[in-house]
């Protein structure tokens, strides 16, 4: 998928980050017994780890104001496939609320009741811009239901798909859907726009809020609760500052300000470094490198000026072109906020990048690109323009001809102040909405201000994960310092979607208790990686010299570390099989197994086997027997067993 402005992109299921068996995360739930889960609680032992049921999003957004045309319930009442008691219906509004656009838009509306009294309505708010948050939360999934009831107590759970997404009348557009580069963003997105026609004006995060005030009616309350996850808190905000009367409390995941996204990206790019250093913590990059920030701004300015071109070994053993600049450079770094394989990959490629070796560092972007290819059903991106674009606060007006844009852009990225996009360049505010917006037509009807509020007084959680690279810190204290009875927790090393994310369960833990009215700290413990950074990648060299058997099982043990955090980044990405950096391939199996057939990150060392995940604590611990080859190994097998990787290689027991 073409790079999305990164810190609204939203995430189909598979990206996501890992979550907790969900048996396991209502037992944790229930072990907590009120407990906040801060730094002070016993450790929950983490149970195996699949590709979450959780589908939580992150996001974009539109957005109107309801006037003198009433939303209906088209089939209230109606009964649908899925968990017992759920109910679908159809919301109908204008496409239009103003009345000069014809037409109306149904929204398909899915709610789950409350086990017992109702204690109230909390709506799930997917992101994207461009998820369904219906399809996205999939409320009739039974295990989705127990983990939202547990989380909910008495509520009953309420989620639609917003109009432009699912199954409210979606909007497609095929070639911006599958562009992967940057290169020629600006045409799609024209031609996206041309398809969608006159009625793209009204997707904006104003007509969004409307149309959740229309569910809202429809469902028979006078006030809701709203989980809103990454584009999704804008969107609940948005709604707030609208319709505050009408707000129970706020759950805000991975916040992103109503004044946001920035159309430069300078507050992420500002903050990333910190997200950088908040990953690594004192010492679990030290392996790799001595300075993970430094890295990234080097390699990403480096290539920003000279893009980097290389091959990429293929898992059939083909190769196949590459080229990286600086922007896909920076669209690495943000999406390994989401996948925390590639996030255990970075430091290491990064480092090697640094010192010259591009290899790693093109495969995981190659990675990172085939990963980004989602149906519009999983994230509309048609719906995703049409909303970043109307929402977007850029350096010209609706009566600035689009060949005057790009002059217009780059005078106002040439004023900004120094710093203001952190350690990079002035080519990095092509990360922005301002870039991606440039041939997006005016709108004929200017889009309509956000509500003027006030904010409502009421409870506000709002969830920030260390190493959020798109919805830093920074923005979650700046929006929660509006709310009296607002707080903040911070989970460190912790990426995007911070409840889907945070595998220690204090995040879980801490909403319950939000919800249940009782103390949540400041921020968690640091949570344990689900696969820890990998060391350095071996230097490349030309000698034929076979390695001593020592030697060899060094090697092997640092392919299997690598090879580790290839199978979680390619489980979150597109799960097909990976070419080895200099031989074989690695396939992601069931049962989450790991199948090396001659796989190799070291000039003439090859691994063949089978590794399977064991026990259920964190990091995650692998077994098995390899069998090792390669034309400078010592051949032999090695076993992998209780964090001891040992065997005979060359005619000798090792180590």
């Amino acid at each position: 998928m073409l790079p999305l402005p990164r810190h609204l992109a939203g995430l189909p299921g598979r990206r996501l980050a890992l979550v907790i068996a969900l048996t396991a995360v209502v037992a944790g739930l229930a072990s907590a017994g009120g407990e906040t889960g801060g730094a002070a609680a016993t450790p929950v032992r983490a149970p195996a780890l699949r590709v979450p049921a959780l589908r939580a999003s992150l996001g974009r957004a539109p957005f109107l104001a309801a006037t003198g045309f009433p939303s209906r319930s088209a089939s209230a009442g109606a009964a649908c496939t899925g968990v017992a008691g759920l109910v679908c219906s159809d919301v109908v509004v204008p496409l239009d609320r103003s009345g000069r656009f014809p037409g109306t838009i149904t929204l398909h509306v899915e709610s789950l009741p409350a086990e017992g009294a109702e204690r109230g309505v909390m709506m799930l708010v997917a992101g994207g811009p461009g998820q369904g948050s219906a399809a996205v939360f999939d409320i009739g999934n039974k295990d989705n239901a127990q983990l939202y009831r547990a989380l909910f107590p008495g509520y009953r759970i309420v989620a639609f798909d917003n109009r432009g997404t699912g199954k409210s009348g979606l909007l497609v557009c095929p070639g911006l859907q599958q562009a992967t580069s940057f290169v020629g963003q600006d045409a799609l997105v024209a031609g996206c726009a041309a398809s969608i026609g006159p009625g793209r004006d009204f997707y904006s995060t104003h007509d969004h809020a409307d149309d959740t005030d229309a569910v809202r009616q429809a469902l028979g309350v006078d006030k809701i609760a709203i989980w809103g996850t990454s584009y999704g808190t804008k969107l609940a905000l948005a709604y707030a500052l609208a319709y505050p009367t009408h707000v129970e409390r706020l759950l805000l995941d991975s916040v992103l300000p109503t004044d946001y996204p920035d159309p430069y990206e300078a507050n992420v790019l500002h903050d990333m470094t910190l997200a950088l250093s908040n990953y690594c913590g004192a010492s679990a990059c030290r392996a790799a490198t001595p300075n993970l920030t430094a890295d990234v701004a080097a390699v990403a300015n480096a290539v920003a000026r000279t893009p980097a071109r290389g091959v990429v070994r293929q898992a059939n053993g083909s190769s196949r072109k590459d080229r990286m600049d600086g922007l896909d450079m920076l669209s690495i770094v943000v999406d390994s906020d989401l996948n925390p394989g590639l996030a255990a990959l970075l430091p290491a490629a990064t480092h090697a990048a640094r010192a010259g070796n591009m290899s790693p560092l093109l495969r995981l972007h190659e990675l990172d690109a085939g990963s980004e290819v989602t149906s519009a059903e999983e994230l509309s991106v048609g719906l995703n323009a049409a909303t970043s674009c109307a929402d977007g606060h850029f350096p010209w007006d609706a009566t600035t001809p689009i060949a005057d844009r790009p002059a217009r852009l780059q005078t106002a990225v040439s004023a900004l102040p120094a710093g203001a996009l952190g350690p990079f360049g002035s080519w990095a505010a092509g990360l922005g909405t301002a870039s991606f917006c440039l041939k997006w037509p005016s709108t004929v009807a200017p889009t309509p201000p956000l509500g003027a509020g006030p904010l409502p007084d009421v409870p506000v959680l709002a969830l920030s994960g260390g190493y959020d690279m798109r919805t830093p810190t920074s923005s979650a204290r700046a929006v929660v310092a509006g709310f009296p009875h607002g707080q903040v927790l911070v989970v460190p090393a912790i990426g995007h979607s911070v409840i889907g994310a945070d595998p220690s369960f204090c995040a879980i833990r801490a909403v319950r208790s939000w919800i249940d009215n009782l103390k949540v700290p400041a921020s968690c413990a640091r949570p344990s990686f689900i696969i820890p950074p990998i060391g350095a990648y071996p230097p490349a060299t030309s000698s034929s010299r076979i390695a001593a058997p020592r030697a060899t099982l060094l090697l092997a043990g640092r392919t299997i570390r690598e090879a580790e955090a290839m199978w979680l980044a390619e489980t979150l990405a597109s799960g097909a099989p990976v070419g080895g950096l200099t031989s074989g391939r690695l396939t992601v199996e069931a049962g989450r197994s790991i199948r090396l057939d001659r796989y190799g990150i070291a000039s003439g060392v090859e691994l063949s086997g089978r590794l399977h995940a064991v026990g259920g604590s964190l990091p995650m611990s692998f077994e098995g027997a390899l069998t090792v080859t390669g034309a400078r190994a010592a051949h032999g097998t090695v076993r992998l067993k209780g964090g001891v990787l040992s065997g005979t290689l060359g005619g000798a027991r090792v180590p």
